[in-house]
């Protein structure tokens, strides 16, 4: 192989994971419904699911740290890759409610995600489990 051929594949090769990276959700921008069940490692009990709405903007889904699933505290998205339809990441917070955690997305399409989250906190497991959808146009 010429020298020229090997240094091509070689950029080519390195600059493949920034693109994953960068790369845009698939998602349309507008209004979603989010529902999310968690379980917490020793509770006896189910905590009851939640449904939300959320408005995803033009800028929002041009950066997938802002379609992760938030938590509360001062978090921050590391490791996020992106390969097909799938989007995973890892997450770190700090000050009073120090945690980490992973987790995932699979998109159904440009309109439907469903995704976990897993997050430890003080020696507790937390698992979350997601499925949404768009359901309009933003208001």
């Amino acid at each position: 192989m010429e020298l020229k051929t090997k240094l091509t594949v070689v950029v080519v090769a390195l600059l493949f994971p920034a693109t994953l990276f960068a790369a845009p959700s698939p998602m349309q921008e507008g209004l979603w419904e989010i529902n999310t069940t968690m379980k917490m490692r020793g509770m006896s009990y189910e905590m009851p699911p939640t449904k939300v709405t959320h408005c995803y903007t033009k800028e929002e889904i041009n950066d997938n740290k802002k379609v992760v699933p938030q938590q509360k505290g001062d978090c921050k998205v590391t490791d996020m890759k992106y390969s097909g339809n799938k989007m995973s990441w890892k997450m770190v917070c700090t000050g009073k409610n120090k945690s980490k955690g992973e987790g995932e997305m699979v998109f159904k399409g440009a309109t439907a995600y469903e995704g976990s989250m897993k997050m430890e906190t003080q020696g507790m497991l937390m698992t979350s489990k997601y499925k949404a959808k768009r359901i309009g146009d933003c208001k």
